[in-house]
């Protein structure tokens, strides 16, 4: 059992924050372990021809199928503006002696691979290798994806924001995962782990791959944070697609583009996403939206820098009836500011 002690210097410092790192380390977990979800049946079959162009052995040392994840996989998630980049510097600076003991134990039971004793061997120079075999992996698997993670999890984190503010942390944490036990002064995880974190603030990290899973990160580098599998998953990877005839009833019915739009707001989406994706200009895909928010089929709000759109449950039910019922409905709060 894990417990995490709540104060109310934690509660008010409660942020959220995203992992390039952990969806890595996640995925390779998952390609190591030969489960591929069906859920991510259609990302894998999207990247595996090009997994030959990384390296499987290194990250197969440091990432082993069945075994112990290392924290140093985790650490730097301070944002829901962390980069992938900002997470790998810490990796590749990572401190010898705890670098050496969780490759140990990530391999306990088994031992060493010989990929893991050529990383011990290289003393300093390890760390940086591994963050280099990441970056490969990362810039093959999961950066020309990234914009569809990142919308699941804008998503996710607009729900728990809403829920925060109508109930507070017990309302958040009640369907965060099963594991998660929530008492007057604690948040307790059922786990073969054992340990009491106090922390400054707790930073909760949702993530798509770690589904169904949930992840405790004792502050190594920071603040303590629970990595946990983001709602909306089942919508991921769906092409979207429909035939000729649903198109034309919902562009009869909107506008070609207004319906074009809609269908691709089952997830939330910047203006800038939007007109990258459908090939227009951000003025005209900006211009459409203002139509279909005044119209109440289109919601926003802030999160950072970006302002998000996302239909509304009125709008999924019109694209439902069109055909394009992609198992995603709802809409975020009406406004929401995230740092």
């Amino acid at each position: 059992m894990i417990r995490l002690r709540l104060s109310s210097a934690v509660m008010a410092r409660m942020r959220f924050a995203y992992s390039p790192l952990a969806e890595t380390a996640k995925s390779i977990y998952m390609i190591n372990s030969g489960t591929i979800h069906r859920l991510h049946r259609g990302w894998y079959e999207r990247v595996r021809s090009d997994l030959g162009r990384v390296d499987r052995e290194l990250l197969r040392a440091v990432v082993p199928p069945g075994g112990h994840i290392a924290e140093f996989l985790f650490v730097g998630a301070t944002a829901t503006t962390t980069t992938i980049e900002q997470q790998l510097q810490l990796v590749a600076n990572w401190p010898l002696e705890h670098f050496v003991s969780e490759l140990a134990e990530a391999r306990r039971g088994v031992g060493l691979s010989a990929a893991a004793r050529r990383l011990v061997d290289l003393g300093a120079d390890g760390p940086p290798r591994v963050a280099n075999a990441l970056e490969q992996y990362w810039r093959v698997a999961v950066a020309p994806y990234w914009p569809q993670l990142r919308a699941v999890l804008d998503a996710d984190v607009a729900y728990r924001v809403g829920k925060l503010a109508r109930g507070g942390i017990a309302e958040l944490m009640q369907d965060l995962h099963p594991s998660i036990e929530l008492t007057d002064h604690a948040i307790r995880v059922a786990s073969l782990a054992e340990g009491d974190v106090d922390g400054g603030g707790l930073t909760l990290v949702p993530c798509v791959f770690i589904w169904p899973h949930l992840w405790v990160e004792f502050g190594l580098a920071g603040e303590p944070s629970l990595t946990y599998g983001a709602r909306g998953i089942g919508a991921l990877w769906q092409n979207g697609d429909s035939d000729t005839e649903e198109e034309n009833a919902l562009g009869a019915l909107l506008g070609r583009t207004r319906a074009e739009i809609l269908v691709s707001l089952r997830l939330p989406q910047s203006t800038t996403d939007l007109a990258h994706a459908l090939g227009l200009t951000p003025p005209t895909v900006s211009s459409h939206l203002a139509i279909l928010r005044r119209s109440g089929l289109v919601t926003c709000w802030r999160s950072g820098r970006r302002v998000l759109y996302q239909r509304t449950g009125v709008a999924s039910t019109i694209v439902a009836a069109s055909g394009y019922d992609n198992g995603v409905s709802g809409a975020g709060p009406t406004a929401a500011s995230l740092g």
